[in-house]
């Protein structure tokens, strides 16, 4: 039984049978991707409050130290992106902010929010106007968060990252897998493109990590709503020295993810934290989101690779590579995936819209050499 699933409701039976035949997969058993996407998006870290603390992270500070972007500054980071051809903003904060966050929280009120969820759905609008698509990973969020910005978000997103129960996790506010899987299902039942992934290498053993892909496959199986899914290594920062997986592992678990989740659910390696060239013969077909424009404030020493750079790497494998919105062209032409507010940015008649359309009707034809 996955950790804290009967907890939330979530009702996953995974057969022993399954996960040993995915434990037998290796980097042979899978094809190598035809092509290549990634996204160019514009970084926007809301706050760093988390009610979490896990061993691996220096995205969160503690209360007292932790901040809120400013709309001015969200207004300002956003423009910036805009105008350096990103489509995506991607916002990202801590988990809810707990009750030791008296200051954030303050600050909250003080701009007219009662809660961190209400003051994202402002900065995804303030996104809107500069001419970006929202994409929003707000953590764990009940159905009634998750309703309040859906739809003012093109797609969405919150790490799995294990269904085990891993001391990084430790501590009286641990993360519960159980909740993360709540988090994924509210977003199936409200038609929310969605991105998730495993985080490899915190603790959790090889059975773990086949019971993850299954458990997202699963979901995926039960709405249809997972677009992507990202096989992310831990990395060496100044709260971690656990090590980094080495790239037998990475090969084996890329591929592992492959088979283990459905044909149309993209697998997704970020180049600036994985050996993305020696794992495109794994089955990879994204290499994610990509700033020109702000640095990953998730792992702020690890810098984003150029575009020459992802260009290089689809060269090494031989295939196209593709820019791409941050929600997938196969949620674009079903009403049920997008809301009326996505469905008006991508149709405006301006700048901006001429660019969300540019990218996603580029088709068959490559990102131009001189781009």
């Amino acid at each position: 039984m996955i950790p804290g699933a009967a907890e939330y409701g979530i009702d996953l039976q995974l057969a022993d049978d399954d996960i040993e035949q995915l434990l037998s997969v290796s980097p042979a058993d899978v094809p190598a991707a035809p092509e290549l996407s990634f996204a160019r998006n514009v970084f926007v870290p809301l706050t760093t409050a988390c009610r979490y603390t896990c061993t691996y992270c220096t995205y969160y500070d503690p209360p007292g130290q932790a901040e809120l972007m400013a709309p001015e500054e969200i207004r300002e980071t956003c423009r910036r992106g805009a105008t350096a051809g990103c489509t995506e903003a991607l916002f990202t904060f801590g988990d809810d902010p707990d009750d030791r966050y008296t200051a954030v929280h303050e600050q909250l009120a003080a701009w007219g929010h009662d809660s961190i969820h209400t003051y994202l759905r402002e900065a995804c609008e303030i996104a809107l106007e500069e001419g970006l698509l929202p994409h929003s990973n707000p953590g764990d969020q009940t159905r009634e968060q998750m309703a309040t910005v859906a739809d003012v978000n093109a797609s969405m997103g919150v790490m799995l990252e294990t269904t085990a129960d891993v001391q990084a996790h430790g501590g009286p506010r641990a993360k519960n897998p159980g909740q993360r899987l709540n988090t994924l299902d509210v977003a199936g039942q409200l038609d929310v493109p969605f991105t998730t992934g495993i985080l490899v290498g915190i603790g959790e053993d090889w059975r773990a990590r086949a019971e993850s892909v299954l458990a997202i496959a699963a979901m995926h199986e039960r709405h249809g709503h997972i677009q992507e899914v990202i096989v992310q290594p831990v990395v060496e920062n100044d709260r971690w020295d656990g090590g980094t997986p080495d790239l037998a592992t990475m090969r084996r678990v890329t591929a592992l993810a492959r088979a283990g989740l459905p044909e149309d659910v993209s697998v997704q390696v970020p180049p600036n934290l994985a050996p993305a060239r020696e794992l495109v013969d794994c089955g990879i077909d994204d290499l994610g989101g990509v700033s020109p424009v702000t640095v990953d404030h998730i792992n702020p020493e690890y810098e984003w690779p150029a575009l020459p750079e992802l260009r290089a790497i689809a060269e090494h494998a031989g295939v196209a590579l593709h820019e791409r919105l941050p929600v997938y062209e196969r949620f674009l032409d079903d009403d049920r995936w997008l809301s009326g507010r996505i469905e008006t940015a991508l149709d405006r008649d301006d700048g901006h819209g001429q660019r969300f359309r540019a990218v996603r009707d580029r088709g068959e034809n490559p990102v131009p050499a001189d781009d």
